[in-house]
């Protein structure tokens, strides 16, 4: 019998890991996410494995986001030598994430010991090294969408869109054991239907088990239309106060979409008095992935906007400003006024983001657009609850920017999107809701029984299911 046991994004939003096992195929990992939050250091060594690593068969990824993927380098650095499946242009993204996530650990590492030194205390080993990154991405397997993979005896995969980021996929999972065939379905992280670049998520019908992600199940996202009216508005008064924009994004996803959205307000015309900077050198190479797949976003979309558009970094924002070296970076304090700021983290736990908001958080003139989604324990979670001053890099600033919440440009489901898609499948299957907090996932559940009648399961971490 199959049993699935959830070390990881049970009733929190981060840090997906969730463990199959059967006596027939083994022990085989969903997702091997990193939780969010704090310095890289503490959280890093806080990250502890629940199971053997070298135990493991095989990992199955549903997308490139950190909280998905970013302990792999761990788990092979803790014996794990199986392969790693996940779609095809997941294995591209991996690539960067993961470097730049051991760039920026092992950089405050450094730091963190040099300090130590100073002290007179021994240093902190890593808990993973540069190797194991480049170990880890040597045991991807991409796989296209609807072409099925055997796992290993008993255990097969085929990837479908899920329409959240760029290679982002519902992960199918058909199970044979004891001349009996059973069939897992996992979400990974669902698509805004109402999103840009992104093709739906998509339907499926059959499944005897369904584990769905619950990051927005006790609401839903504004209308698109009312959200591009709020970013105007926001252009428009904090031009009148002669201010800055300054929008905390992810890498992966967010930043795209974000320039899609300021290219349309290119075209309209409302962005002459702005000059628009993409300060993240992660972020500019991943944008350069999402145009090596430019054919595979969603066409109809793009060129309803964008007519001929056939990049992101080109054809979205005339004079977009990159910033890649430190240099770069540090000549945006020179604008006083006018600048559009985007920059990593997306939940401000690290990147240029925090340097930004030391030049300018304290000023009442600037704005801060938050994007998504900032999970407990974030600096920017801190901020969109109203604090009134922050610490950064061990110096306390007081919050007087404008803090704004747009929440149509969200790349996960809102809640009845959630509904739609659950209710899509005929076969009455077990339902277990996964990567929520937990106001939000016992919404989405009594909402399923209500309109549904599925009983829906809310497991705890370290809890097992059967089936």
């Amino acid at each position: 019998m199959a049993t699935i046991t959830f070390h990881g994004g049970a009733q929190e939003v981060t840090g997906s890991c969730h463990l199959l096992e059967s006596e027939v195929f083994g022990k085989v990992l969903l997702e091997c996410g990193m939780h969010q939050g704090g310095s890289s250091i503490k959280r890093i060594q806080k990250e502890v494995f629940d199971f053997d690593p070298a135990s493991i068969s095989a990992v199955v990824l549903s997308h490139a986001h950190l909280d998905h993927c970013g302990m792999l380098p761990k788990l092979v650095s803790e014996g794990f030598e199986g392969t790693i499946y996940c779609s095809d242009a997941t294995a591209g993204l991996l690539d960067i994430m993961l470097k730049d996530s051991a760039s920026i650990y092992l950089g405050d590492l450094e730091k963190e010991n040099l300090r130590r030194a100073r002290k007179g205390k021994s240093a902190l080993l890593p808990e993973y090294t540069d190797e194991d990154v480049d170990k880890a991405l040597s045991l991807c397997k991409g796989v296209k969408y609807n072409h099925q993979a055997q796992i290993c005896k008993g255990l097969t995969v085929n990837f479908k869109d899920a329409g959240h980021i760029l290679g982002s996929a519902i992960v199918e999972l058909f199970i044979e054991e004891n001349g009996t065939h059973k069939k897992l379905v996992f979400s990974g992280d669902l698509g805004n239907k109402n999103a840009v670049l992104m093709k739906d998520p998509a339907v499926i019908t059959d499944a005897n088990i369904v584990m769905m992600e619950g990051t927005y199940g006790d609401r839903n996202h504004k209308k698109i239309e009312d959200t591009l009216d709020q970013l105007k508005a926001i252009l428009i008064e904090t031009h009148a106060r002669g201010g800055n924009i300054l929008i905390p994004a992810f890498a992966v996803g967010r930043t795209q979409e974000i320039l899609f959205y300021l290219g349309m307000l290119h075209n309209q015309g409302l962005l002459s008095n702005w000059q628009v900077a993409l300060d993240s050198p992660m972020a500019i190479e991943v944008t350069r992935v999402y145009d090596k797949w430019f054919r595979s976003l969603d066409q109809q979309e793009i060129q309803g906007a964008t007519p001929e558009a056939e990049s992101i970094l080109k054809d979205f924002i005339p004079n977009l400003y990159l910033s890649v070296s430190v240099e770069e970076s540090i000549a945006i304090n020179r604008i006083k006024k006018g600048a559009i700021i985007i920059a990593g983290s997306g939940m401000c736990t690290g990147g240029r983001i925090r340097h930004h908001f030391k030049q300018r958080i304290w000023d009442s003139r600037n704005t801060v657009i938050f994007c998504g989604y900032q999970a407990n324990g974030t600096l920017g979670r801190l901020l969109v609850d109203g604090r009134s001053s922050i610490k950064i890099f061990n110096e306390q600033y007081a919050v007087k920017a404008q803090i704004e919440t747009l929440g149509g440009f969200s790349a996960h489901a809102g809640q009845d999107q959630l509904v739609e898609w659950v209710a899509a499948f005929e076969s009455h299957p077990s339902v277990v809701l996964v990567h929520g907090e937990p106001p939000a996932l016992d919404a989405l559940s009594n909402r399923l029984y209500r309109e549904l009648n599925i009983r829906a399961r809310v497991p705890q971490k370290g809890e097992s299911i059967a089936f």
